[in-house]
């Protein structure tokens, strides 16, 4: 059994400052994708994921503090990708994926909307290629695990209020309806199978008293390829970790 943790930490030097390393030495995941990471290793104590027993890979954005990802496994994968070969997206430190013997995982970081049309038209292109970069990858990587903050809302269900943040970022038609064609295309959203219940978020804003309200969103999702279908175990939004604005999310598989 394979516990995988997807994890926004939103700075991870911030992140640790709030009591991190102890929440992960206790949660044990097998595998951990972070996002927005917002530090290069040389700024870490890289030392002590290794003293925890993983072997580390950081994809840092070119930018300083500044987006990123990582995933840190206890088992050495067979191969690490660092990007995407799209320099705009590499430059920001946005995608990093682990091939295992049976699976891989990807740890991914959605371009935002949030600083205006410029980069919601980023987001835009992002999701086009994104959608065509996992379409060709899938030829020679069937068995995939997309983890991660993706920036969208996919169902009314996913947000606290869909009818105030129709017209907000993250929850506009063309954002969902590329969800929908991304699990259509043979993903599982692994949370949703295992819970269709209502009030689950996994991003609440800082302000406003949001998450102790729980006016959430839920934009960070592990996929599963369809061909892991049979795998799949356990999923969880993990709301107890209180390190980000974001909180962790759980993926078990018999892989």
């Amino acid at each position: 059994m394979k516990k995988i943790i997807s994890y926004n930490v939103n700075g991870l030097r911030s992140a640790l400052t709030k009591g991190l390393a102890d929440w992960i030495k206790a949660a044990d995941p097998d595998i951990l994708c972070l996002q927005e990471i917002k530090v290069t290793p040389e700024q870490l104590p890289i030392d002590f994921f290794e003293e925890l027993g993983y072997y580390a890979y950081w994809y840092p954005a070119k930018k300083k503090g500044y987006s990123g990802v990582a995933l840190l496994s206890k088992q050495e994968p067979k191969h690490v990708t660092y990007g995407c070969n799209i320099k705009a997206y590499d430059e920001e430190g946005r995608i990093i994926r682990a091939d295992f013997d049976t699976f891989s995982v990807m740890s991914v970081y959605f371009p935002s909307g949030t600083s205006g049309d410029h980069r919601q038209d980023f987001k835009y292109r992002f999701l086009d290629d994104f959608l065509t970069y996992i379409q060709t990858l899938r030829q020679s990587y069937a068995h995939l695990i997309i983890a991660g903050d993706i920036n969208i809302c996919h169902k009314e269900i996913d947000i606290h209020n869909p009818v105030s943040n129709k017209n907000s970022t993250g929850f506009l038609p063309p954002e969902r309806a590329w969800v929908t064609a991304f699990l259509e295309m043979g993903f599982i959203d692994s949370f949703r199978a295992f819970h269709p219940e209502p009030h689950q978020y996994t991003w609440w804003s800082f302000r406003h008293n949001a998450r102790k309200q729980n006016k959430g969103w839920r934009i960070d999702y592990q996929f599963v390829s369809d061909t892991l279908k049979n795998k799949m175990r356990h999923a969880a939004i993990l709301s107890e970790a209180h390190h980000s604005d974001h909180c962790p999310i759980l993926l078990e598989m018999a892989v």
